[in-house]
């Protein structure tokens, strides 16, 4: 299973529709949204192309493949226009005997780690900077932003397959890439 991972598209349709070119050239079999699908929030700018309602259009296309959180952008309200559930703080996926705990980060994050079992990992946004590293027995997974990348970063979204985990950005390069062992 091919699995793709974006964060923090803040209602940005440019980058949206740039992310799912990238899903589709990639051939995942889920796409993993990781919060903050529509609204930009008052500490950021308004994003390049901003139009929630394209954007929850869209997503609505693939939302027998999307599996999100939510993030804290997000609101009861943007569950009434899409067609998937968003209102979760967390999710997991089991993925090759491990545990993935998917969350947006502004809750749980590297700092604040739910219970987890050696080798499980947390995977989160919020903060729009990529990260890949292990921490203790628990791997900490960032795909960045795809909308508002921060650190000089590039706007990036992340694939996890045969248990190696890729940060790519826009043009399909991999700037990092870490195997799950």
């Amino acid at each position: 299973m091919k699995l793709f991972f974006i964060s923090d598209i803040h209602g940005s349709l440019f980058y949206l529709k740039k992310s799912l070119e990238e899903f589709k050239k990639e051939k995942a079999d889920y796409i993993i949204i990781l919060g903050d699908q529509l609204y930009h929030g008052a500490r950021n700018p308004l994003p390049i192309d901003y139009n929630p309602k394209e954007v929850a259009q869209l997503l609505n296309e693939f939302s027998d493949r999307i599996i999100a959180v939510r993030g804290n952008c997000d609101s009861e309200v943007d569950e009434m226009v899409l067609e998937f559930p968003i209102m979760s703080t967390y999710s997991t996926i089991l993925y090759n005997g491990r545990r993935l705990f998917l969350t947006h980060g502004h809750i749980y994050n590297e700092n604040n780690l739910p219970k987890l079992k050696e080798g499980d990992a947390i995977i989160y946004g919020h903060t729009h900077i990529p990260k890949l590293e292990k921490k203790g027995n628990t791997y900490i997974i960032n795909p960045g932003s795809i909308t508002f990348p921060k650190e000089n970063n590039p706007n990036s979204y992340g694939i996890l397959e045969n248990n190696t985990f890729k940060i790519k950005d826009f043009q399909g390069n991999v700037f990092k890439e870490m195997e799950l062992i």
